[in-house]
């Protein structure tokens, strides 16, 4: 197997707690707790793709997402560390106010750039044109980092995390870990690495971003690269990924106030806050397949974080 360097960015590792929610114990795995300002999963894909850059002497960095990107204002933040700056290319609109993950990424000098849905949809190539136009004009090396950071360095964190969670609790006594699915890196790492094992536990995915087919594609393609890429000796295990499909209907950048009203609940009873854009629609997700069933010491839920989407929308959470 081929080996890889990072650079240290994440506080790993993170707590594995278990929770009292309703009566019922469940086991959360804290991916909130990666750090402050550099909370969440996306952290963990920045260490390996921020070590790329550095190597191939990067002077930007340029990256991708929806406004309230956790992803985006993650790489901002690690990239400042590094000494580098950064392009956001943002699907969403030119704002009076700044919130959340956005006012983070403004506050913290990220030139942003605002995209339509359909230029959105063709912002890989956008990202490339520009870094090329960079190139000729300014002499600067733009390092591309996709959504999500879901390439095979990226998710190449969560390929490890699958050994450190090993070293926590006894995976043979897990059916299922589950976890939200934006851009699929995440889940692609933890399926690589679960094929790898002998552990009978399955990862289970909440789309929140695009329809089960297509996430289930992206997940499986960057799973099956990541071994190719990294020489892993091993064959992957397509049945052990399942799509909870259904949890986001009401669109990526929304939630209804049934997902609020847990979020709220759980919150009142644990203290532990999930985003609307996330983990809100994962947990509910959690709650109802599993949690509700008593099955929440089998299904393991990992909090990917996105505590700072939650500002700018307080009226929705508050009603």
């Amino acid at each position: 197997m081929k080996s890889i360097n990072k650079i240290n960015l994440a506080l790993i590792p993170t707590p594995l707690e278990i929770c009292n929610f309703e009566n019922k114990k469940f086991i959360i795995k804290r991916d909130d707790l990666t750090g402050c300002e550099l909370s969440g999963n996306k952290i963990r894909k920045l260490e390996y793709l921020l070590h790329d850059a550095k190597k191939k002497k990067a002077d930007i960095i340029f990256t991708c997402g929806g406004e309230q990107s956790n992803h985006a204002r993650a790489v901002t933040l690690a990239a400042k560390r590094l000494g580098l700056n950064t392009k956001l290319f943002l699907w969403g609109k030119e704002k009076s106010n700044y919130s959340g993950n956005l006012f983070l990424s403004k506050m913290c000098g990220a030139e942003i750039k605002f995209l339509n849905k359909r230029e959105f949809d063709n912002v890989n190539e956008i990202m490339f044109k520009d870094s090329q136009l960079l190139k000729k004009r300014n002499g600067l090396n733009a390092y591309v980092i996709p959504e999500g950071g879901a390439n095979v360095i990226g998710s190449y964190g969560y390929f490890n995390f699958v050994s450190e969670l090993s070293s926590q609790t006894d995976l043979n006594k897990l059916d299922g870990i589950v976890v939200a699915a934006g851009s699929g890196g995440t889940a692609a790492g933890i399926l690589a690495a679960l094929s790898k094992s002998n552990y009978k536990t399955k990862v289970i995915v909440v789309n929140v971003l695009y329809d089960a087919e297509t996430i289930r594609n992206k997940i499986l393609n960057l799973a099956k690269a990541l071994i190719n890429e990294f020489n892993i000796d091993v064959h992957l295990s397509v049945d052990k990924l399942i799509v909870l499909d259904g949890y986001s209907t009401e669109g990526y950048k929304k939630i209804n106030q049934d997902k609020i009203k847990l979020i709220k609940k759980f919150a009142s009873e644990s203290g532990i806050l999930f985003d609307p854009a996330y983990t809100g629609k994962a947990f509910y997700a959690y709650y109802h397949n599993f949690l509700k069933k008593d099955l929440g010491m089998k299904y393991l839920f990992v909090h990917t974080g996105g505590l700072f989407g939650i500002f700018g929308r307080e009226k929705e959470y508050i009603l």
